[in-house]
């Protein structure tokens, strides 16, 4: 498994949306999050995101778990010049029980749930 570290852990922290892709049957479908809402635990293993609906994105993980996540940030040297994104590439699922949903929740009560990633693969953009 992958662990968010380095730059891509930057970008992470710096960032102020997070692009969210899954696979649905008619294609895929993005949903966007706000980046300060992103705990990154587990060592850096584990993304978790609190959400309000989702349910197509819900509906997509539970046909195909596999997720991914773009964030970037102006704010983090890129190779050239300032600006770096990040691809994340991982499994995902629901949780609405458990230590993730209340690791959530003491922060965003109005959430239903937890979008919990697991990391198996980063790489850095631009």
């Amino acid at each position: 498994m992958a662990r968010i570290e380095g730059v891509c852990r930057e970008v992470c922290d710096a960032t102020e949306y997070v692009t969210i892709v899954t696979q649905g049957p008619e294609g895929p479908h993005l949903a966007g999050h706000w980046g300060d809402y992103m705990r990154i635990v587990d060592p850096g293993e584990v993304m978790v995101f609190p959400i309000g609906r989702f349910q197509r994105t819900e509906q997509n993980l539970l046909a195909n778990d596999r997720i991914q996540l773009m964030v970037a940030s102006r704010k983090v040297q890129g190779t050239r010049s300032l600006g770096q994104g990040c691809v994340i590439d991982g499994s995902g699922r629901i949780d609405t029980t458990g230590e993730y949903v209340d690791m959530v929740r003491e922060k965003f009560a109005w959430a239903r749930g937890a979008l919990v990633v697991r990391v198996r693969a980063v790489s850095t953009q631009l």
